[in-house]
């Protein structure tokens, strides 16, 4: 097994290579997004009635899941 070693002299490159380490939560995150769009849409079609109300909810949930994944999007 390959090792890697990181090495940064500031806190902006801390931050970059931490995103990069981050990468396979990021596409979990994104799929789970995907799931739950994908559900509101399948089984929740009648109800969108209301799109600024809807895209609250999916900023939300979002947010929920970037949290569960210890992300932000800054």
């Amino acid at each position: 097994m390959g090792k890697i070693i990181l090495e940064f002299d500031s806190f902006e490159e801390a931050e970059e290579a931490r995103t990069a380490l981050d990468g396979h939560k990021w596409k979990i995150a994104m799929w789970d997004l995907d799931q739950h769009l994908r559900g509101q849409l399948k089984y929740n079609s009648d109800n969108l009635k209301d799109a600024y109300e809807e895209l609250e909810k999916t900023r939300d949930k979002l947010r929920e899941i970037l949290y569960e994944y210890n992300l932000k999007l800054e």
